[in-house]
């Protein structure tokens, strides 16, 4: 868990820094600053999509998730807590506005990643934090761009963050046997698939429920464990 404790406390001290920061950025720096970081988010999901060459089962997790997650509303339930988390903060701030985008947005950047997936599993499965803290240092930097146009919505991400990546990790370590390299890159590609999306959502190119495709990350994980019962 120490790797994702230190990346919650990078997401925190990055916010921190981009609220102090927002006041004195001009909108037109923060537009096209996190323009420029939609880009690069882009560029990580295409490298990380491209990891496996097993394309049907990464195609049938993406639809099978796509259901699964429209059929439990997670991006409603994240939604939903953004706006649960805003109304709490209203009571200390003023500024709540973009609280709710601040946070889903924040969470899924920083959770949906394949860095996410990948490092929690090593440190599960080997006590090695080095991709967690890798992580670390660009959640920081991302969260201080984000927090300066998007508000103290960003900051409650690491709840998020703290919460998924470590619920990785204490699943890796029971689940050592199943987690192959082969599956665990097939994991990493629905990932990459789901950054792609976050980056183009925040182009405002399009405008897809990527909280509801979640579930697809984990269903090469399940295509595996019955391969291995019934197999």
């Amino acid at each position: 868990m120490f790797g994702t404790i230190v990346n919650s406390i990078a997401i925190i001290c990055g916010s921190m820094v981009g609220l102090l920061l927002s006041k004195g950025i001009p909108e037109k720096y923060k537009e096209i600053i996190l323009s420029a970081v939609s880009l690069s988010v882009i560029l990580i999901g295409v490298k990380s999509a491209l990891v496996t060459d097993k394309m049907m089962i990464v195609i049938f997790s993406m639809v099978l998730g796509a259901i699964m997650g429209e059929a439990l509303a997670i991006e409603k339930r994240l939604e939903d807590l953004g706006r649960f988390l805003e109304q709490k903060m209203a009571k200390v701030s003023s500024d709540t506005s973009s609280f709710g985008r601040g946070f889903v947005t924040a969470s899924l950047v920083f959770c949906v990643g394949s860095m996410a997936i990948v490092g929690s599993l090593e440190s599960g499965l080997t006590g090695n934090h080095q991709t967690l803290l890798a992580k670390s240092v660009l959640d920081g930097v991302i969260s201080i761009v984000f927090a300066s146009a998007m508000g103290v919505g960003v900051m409650f991400s690491s709840v998020a963050v703290f919460l998924y990546q470590g619920l990785i990790t204490m699943t890796a370590m029971v689940m050592k046997s199943y987690l192959v390299p082969e599956t665990i890159s097939q994991m990493t590609s629905v990932g990459g698939l789901l950054i792609v999306v976050i980056g183009t959502n925040m182009l405002k190119v399009t405008n897809i429920r990527v909280g509801n495709l979640i579930p697809a990350i984990f269903l090469p994980l399940l295509y595996y464990c019955l391969q291995q019962l019934f197999g």
